[in-house]
């Protein structure tokens, strides 16, 4: 950790350990949902969803900053971490998958209104959660994505097939075959996967809960599910995403990094802006300097912003 950060860490009053986090596991048809809460577990938490293909541990470096008064329920979404895979023949429709996944959740702990914080594919899935249930979320935080993304119909419609075959490839891979890798060998892997958007101390947190031994000594294979990689079926049209973010009546916070993450329309980002802005309780948008994975690189850049909204 350097120095900023342990100063924002030591600065924090009565701030979170990493000790702190307890493992958790929810019931759910095909297995189970894991995660980590931080703070009480009498007191309900914000619930935080993480980034196509990472994992719950996305939000470590983050909650070590927040104050302890604040409970975090940071969840591996299906497929993803230590969550079970979905069974076998199920398509990921990643988007409504976490949506109702977030709803199994919600029933199971008995909540009536959630606050939630999400990013990249975390903060599209609670975007989704606000406008379907916009009477039952109290406060949204999305870092660097404002809605499920909109992407070139013609490239969808042109990757459709290929997909649908690389999906059935993915799912014929069994604990003999997958690719295995050292130690180190995997943590370049994840590192270089990124393309700069996280650090390698960022690498070894996220597959602290990305990782599992493989059969061969000394080797590991990426714990998440294969099948994650094609996800592309189920996508947005832009009207729909707009009709949807007029339903959104929650206090609103989104953070975008920057450069952060490059979209192939990235003139959407502020129309969807425009349309929660209207009907949101509150709204708030800040920008920061840094990539994709700030709150995991940089957390002390928002992790303020994120404390003073919850506060006022």
């Amino acid at each position: 950790m350097d120095s900023t950060r342990k100063n924002s860490v030591n600065n924090a009053v009565n701030g979170y350990k990493k000790e702190d986090a307890k493992e958790i596991q929810i019931p759910m048809p095909w297995g189970q949902i894991s995660g980590k809460w931080w703070g009480s577990t009498d007191e309900q938490p914000i619930v935080a969803i993480h980034g196509w293909q990472d994992n719950s541990g996305t939000f470590d470096n983050l909650a070590e900053l927040l104050p302890s008064n604040i409970a975090i329920l940071s969840i591996d979404l299906p497929g993803h971490g230590f969550s079970s895979h979905l069974h076998s023949g199920q398509f990921y429709y990643v988007f409504w998958d976490g949506v109702i996944t977030l709803r199994r959740i919600i029933k199971y702990y008995k909540w009536n209104k959630v606050k939630l914080l999400g990013h990249s594919l975390g903060g599209a899935i609670s975007f989704l959660y606000a406008a379907s249930y916009p009477d039952e979320v109290d406060i949204l935080i999305s870092l660097d994505i404002a809605s499920p993304s909109v992407k070139d119909i013609t490239k969808t419609a042109a990757m459709t097939g290929n997909y649908i075959d690389q999906f059935l490839k993915y799912e014929s891979l069994t604990l003999d075959n997958v690719p295995c890798y050292e130690y180190n060998k995997m943590i370049d892997i994840v590192e270089k996967a990124y393309e700069g958007s996280i650090t390698k101390e960022g690498a070894e947190i996220l597959m602290k809960r990305g990782m599992q031994p493989a059969y061969t000594k000394g080797k590991y294979y990426f714990s998440r599910d294969p099948r994650l990689k094609v996800a592309i079926l189920g996508m947005f049209s832009l009207d729909l995403v707009l009709e949807y973010a007029s339903c959104i009546k929650c206090a609103y916070l989104n953070i975008r990094a920057v450069p952060g993450m490059k979209f192939e329309q990235p003139e959407n980002y502020q129309k969807v802006l425009d349309n929660i802005k209207l009907v949101a309780r509150k709204f708030e948008y800040h920008e920061v300097n840094g990539t994709h994975h700030v709150h995991l690189s940089e957390p002390e850049k928002i992790a303020p912003i994120i404390i003073n909204f919850l506060q006022n």
